[in-house]
Formats: structure tokens, C-alpha cells, sequence
């Protein structure tokens, strides 16, 4: 029952990351808060991706404080 449940959850991971694929978010280098908590919300949704719900979060990109010269 274990090892059904494990192969279930993997195949679910792998139709949500294919589903964020398909949406276009491993195509940019640079990752931002909410584009990374996008995809994360996206491989997570599964299978749900294809019924319509479009998860997205809205988080503020952090400015990184420069170091002063």
C-alpha cells in the first residue's frame, strides 16, 4: 500500500512540474518570490493544473541590501 502510495505521489509531482512547463515558468533565468512560489503552487496542484485552477501567489520581491564600497 506504501509503495502505491509513493508511485501515486510522484506521478502527481511529475504532471504538476509538466504542467508548469507548459505554462512557461522554467524558461527564465532569473527567479523572483513569486515566480519561484508560482512554480512551487503549480508541481504541488498536480493534476488540478488541467481543471482550470491557475494557483499564484503574490509575495514581494525582496530587495537584497548592497554592500556599501
Amino acid at each position: 500500500m506504501g509503495r502505491l502510495i509513493g508511485i501515486l505521489l510522484v506521478v502527481w509531482l511529475v504532471i504538476g512540474a509538466f504542467a508548469a512547463w507548459q505554462r512557461g515558468y522554467f524558461d527564465d533565468a532569473e527567479a523572483s518570490c513569486s515566480e519561484t512560489s508560482d512554480i512551487v503552487l503549480n508541481v504541488v496542484a498536480g493534476p488540478l493544473n488541467y481543471t482550470g485552477i491557475n494557483p499564484k501567489t503574490d509575495c514581494p520581491d525582496v530587495e537584497v541590501p548592497q554592500p556599501s564600497q
